[in-house]
């Protein structure tokens, strides 16, 4: 099986049971404080990931830490099942999808946009405002400052790429002026 079917799996098994203990955002920040742990420790990953450490202390070593972090019972025996399982590798994946599946739960799309300066608060919401009658759906923003843009603006939501960046329409001009 592929790991992103792996993944997929765990992230559905999750989010049904955060769905169903109503905890859905929670468990989706206590899963990711454990990725960003792994993700920032790596010895302990590399513990974690050793088919040489007997899997039970493996699990005596999560259960610890999971503890310590006073995270839900739930995702603390999630956490136990991806040790035991030896699937702790895929958490980042686990953690994408999660997002992606609580999403679509809740209605609510991720966009990324890019602009050119720094914008403000109107700005900011006059876009997401756009991007919510577009998608029809609640928009989560990210707004990133990129000054290579030269100025505009730059979104993408759910895949889609709508580029209003200057640097882009003079790429566009330049390439019709060379077509002839």
């Amino acid at each position: 099986m592929s790991s992103s079917a792996i993944s997929k799996r765990y992230a559905q098994a999750l989010v049904e049971l955060a769905t169903e203990k109503k905890m859905v955002e929670q468990y989706g920040a206590e899963i990711a404080s454990i990725e960003q742990l792994l993700a920032r420790e790596n010895a302990l990953r590399q513990l974690m990931e050793s088919p040489t450490v007997d899997v039970k202390k493996k699990a005596a070593v999560m259960a610890d830490i999971v503890a310590a972090m006073e995270l839900s019972p739930g995702v603390c025996n999630f956490v136990g099942l991806l040790t035991v399982k030896d699937r702790l590798r895929y958490i980042g994946q686990i953690c994408s999808n999660y997002a992606t599946l609580s999403d679509a739960i809740s209605g609510v799309v991720r966009a990324k946009v890019v602009s050119a300066a720094k914008m403000t608060k109107a700005q900011v919401d006059s876009i997401q405002k756009g991007l919510e009658s577009q998608t029809g759906k609640k928009v989560s923003l990210q707004v990133q400052v990129d000054s290579s843009l030269l100025g505009g603006v730059k979104a993408e939501v759910g895949g889609k790429v709508f580029d209003g960046s200057i640097k882009t329409q003079l790429q566009r001009i330049e390439d019709t002026l060379k077509k002839g």
